[in-house]
């Protein structure tokens, strides 16, 4: 039973990965500059928390991902840089600034991994940077959904 049990799963899993592509190689796309949003971030309640968003611009060439740029914005469309986590354009709580400029950071880590990786899967989200992670893996599902062959 338990060996039946173990063969059904190991089937499933090559079906799987033969639907996803996953275990095929790289995914080739459409050479071209492709951009993607994520929508702004809300709360588990439905309730906008003033995150903003995530944008990325990818290059394909020859096929594959070999550049990729991530920003994020606030709501108004205002870069969040190294201005992000400021008040009033000082640090008023630096455990809050220190915070946001390490989420802001991420942004350049997961463009440099995704162009490394060639794909999202493999990309795990960077600890202080998950809604970051979670706008970029939106905003690049978007880009690559145009420049998908």
């Amino acid at each position: 039973m338990k060996k039946n049990i173990a063969m059904g799963i190991a089937s499933l899993t090559a079906v799987c990965a033969l639907a996803c592509g996953c275990g095929s190689g790289q995914v080739t796309y459409k050479d071209g500059t492709y951009t993607g949003r994520s929508t702004p971030y809300e709360n588990e309640d439905g309730s906008d928390d003033g995150n903003g968003y995530g944008e990325v611009t990818i290059i394909i060439e020859n096929g594959l991902i070999s550049d990729c740029t991530y920003l994020t914005y606030e709501l108004d469309g205002t870069l969040k840089d190294e201005d992000y986590g400021k008040e009033d354009g000082r640090i008023a709580n630096k455990d809050y600034y220190n915070k946001a400029q390490k989420a802001n950071a991420a942004c350049a880590e997961y463009a440099n991994m995704l162009v490394a990786n060639g794909q999202l899967k493999g990309i795990d989200a960077i600890s202080g940077a998950t809604i970051n992670y979670n706008e970029f893996t939106e905003a690049v599902t978007s880009a690559l959904k145009d420049a998908a062959r």
